[in-house]
């Protein structure tokens, strides 16, 4: 019973961690994207301040977490008009893009579609209910059986940013089959080169799914904004039959974000400050990274924005990350992702500034630039 998933794929990343253990001045592991800076201030006050907790929390989601929600997407989402009844709190968006497909009652002869390179737990959700899962970044060849689609913009691993065109025609097509679009949007605060100033599209921007929400569904995730990972902070979006559907399901699951949580989350959205200054600190990793990596021959793609390098030098992606463990870094093979990402690799740039100097001058000193 317990066989219908394969093992967590980053168990095979033990041995090459193990080698980058064994550099003299030890490893320098760029494989995760668990944050590392303090939880802000503002943030940490409002969970103190709510520990006095004794009843159970709304599963729905207090009115003011959902109105502080609501003004967070019209204020840094271009997105207005939504409602309370459109919103709920999820105890971090992994748990929500797993078990969505389970709780829609679907099954063997659905397809759940992702993208080519996608993050795991797409698959995951597709498995734990039988479903099929389709690879397919081309909404005109996402197939009749289509119950599920989603969409990751940014992306992980490989940075990809939608634009409002490529995110209508995914709602377009998505309405077409009948099916429901999910969008995966944890990383929209955080976009480098032009989207370091633009506004990067939600699926809920009316230019993309027009005046009406229905068939939709924004997933966000305070972790990598806030640095919210231990808190499991997250919400999602949609039209009120869904998110109404939604709440019932977790109701009877017993899934509730606790209320100091929320009142954690209502103080996050409302603080832009500390979004400012954790976007800065990610910038100034990644010049620093970014550069590193191209003067040691990878050639990048995408990277437009996230918390992710996604690179490549042209060879099988378990040689480079043996060729990293060798130099005392540990980095992702891109295999992870998809199959079609089996000459990739994933560098991340949640580590500390010291560390994140370090994989630097070890990928610099492995061809000879020591002068940088």
């Amino acid at each position: 019973m317990f066989d219908r998933l394969p093992e967590y794929p980053w168990q095979q990343l033990k041995p090459y961690a193990a080698k980058a253990a064994e550099h003299p001045r030890g490893a320098v592991d760029l494989s995760v994207g668990s944050p590392v800076d303090p939880t802000p201030w503002v943030i940490q006050e409002a969970l103190n301040a709510s520990s006095n907790a004794p009843g159970y929390p709304s599963t729905a989601g207090s009115i003011e977490f959902r109105t502080a929600v609501v003004e967070w997407f019209e204020r840094r989402r271009g997105v207005a008009g939504l409602t309370v009844d459109q919103v709920m709190p999820t105890i971090g968006s992994k748990e929500l893009i797993s078990f969505l497909p389970l709780f829609m009652g679907l099954g063997p002869g659905d397809a759940v579609v992702q993208p080519v390179v996608a993050y795991t737990a797409y698959t995951v959700g597709a498995a734990l209910c039988g479903a099929e899962i389709i690879s397919e970044d081309d909404p005109a060849k996402w197939p009749a059986n289509t119950k599920l689609v989603w969409i990751n913009s940014p992306g992980n691993p490989d940075g990809r940013v939608l634009g409002v065109a490529q995110l209508k025609a995914a709602v377009d097509r998505a309405r077409e089959l009948g099916a429901l679009l999910a969008s995966d949007e944890c990383y929209a605060e955080l976009g480098w080169g032009k989207w370091a100033t633009e506004l990067i599209p939600s699926i809920l921007d009316p230019r993309v799914c027009g005046s009406s929400t229905d068939g939709v569904l924004a997933v966000y995730s305070l972790s990598k904004q806030s640095n919210l990972a231990g808190y499991r902070a997250a919400f999602a979006a949609g039209s009120a039959d869904l998110i109404g559907g939604l709440v019932n399901l977790r109701m009877h699951a017993g899934l509730m974000t606790p209320h100091p949580v929320q009142r954690a989350m209502i103080a996050a959205l409302s603080d832009s400050e500390h979004v400012a200054i954790t976007k800065e600190i990610y910038r100034e990793r990644r010049e620093v990274l970014l550069s590193a990596v191209l003067d040691y021959g990878f050639s990048v793609s995408d990277s437009e924005a996230g918390l992710y390098i996604w690179a490549t030098l042209g060879e099988d992606c378990f040689v480079t990350v043996d060729r990293m463990a060798q130099l005392g870094i540990v980095v992702v093979p891109g295999i992870f992702y998809g199959e079609s990402s089996n000459r990739h690799v994933r560098f991340s740039i949640t580590a500390t500034d010291d560390k994140i100097a370090e994989g630097a001058l070890r990928l610099r000193n492995a061809i000879g630039l020591t002068d940088r």
